[in-house]
């Protein structure tokens, strides 16, 4: 069965296999939880060119519009990158944060690459989305992660009900949470590019 990040818990984690299917120019895939950080790793090797690193994060409360008390309307998130990374650098940030990111259930996060475009993100619920205009080019790392592919991917939210729904929330790995890796990354030249609704 596949394992998910410590953050996330769906109903029925028996109907969810590791698998992908290919939509144009997007692989989407279920990945185990163990599987997370090598497919990153993996993905930055493949590029040798300057890389970003992007990460998403639940806005602040004090940022959303609250109708009244328990009630707010819209989420948002919060999109912060860091630019110009080397390969070192990118496999540094996934050294020293990878277990945090990986173990979160609010956060998604990735790496994107400036002159190919190619992107990779881990979003909520094991959900691995690849963007390339070469998407044959990932064969061989998603046959090392022996994944099948499928024609209708089963992803986390395709088995959530109003009265079975996931559950997503923040863990703390060494006494930090993902809140802490914009100050965390300061000298890196991490920035808030925008807020977006999620």
């Amino acid at each position: 069965m596949l394992k998910f990040r410590k953050g996330c818990t769906v109903p029925f984690p028996e109907k969810i296999h590791e698998e992908y299917e290919i939509n144009d120019n997007c692989i989407i895939a279920n990945i185990d939880a163990d599987k997370i950080e090598d497919l990153l790793l993996d993905f930055i090797k493949l590029h040798n060119e300057p890389l970003f690193f992007i990460l998403e994060i639940p806005s602040k409360l004090e940022d959303e519009n609250i109708v009244k008390p328990c009630w707010v309307e819209g989420l948002h998130k919060d999109v912060y990158y860091i630019d110009g990374c080397t390969q070192e650098q990118a496999l540094v940030i996934v050294e020293k944060i990878g277990d945090l990111l990986i173990n979160d259930g609010l956060s998604s996060f990735g790496f994107g690459c400036h002159f190919s475009h190619d992107e990779i993100m881990v979003g909520k619920y094991n959900i691995i989305t690849i963007y390339s205009k070469n998407t044959d080019s990932y064969n061989v790392l998603l046959e090392k992660n022996e994944l099948k592919r499928v024609n209708n991917l089963v992803t986390a939210w395709d088995t959530f009900t109003h009265d079975t729904p996931g559950e997503a929330k923040r863990i703390e790995t060494n006494g930090k949470n993902v809140f802490d890796i914009p100050e965390m990354f300061a000298d890196w030249g991490i920035y808030l590019a925008e807020q977006r609704e999620d």
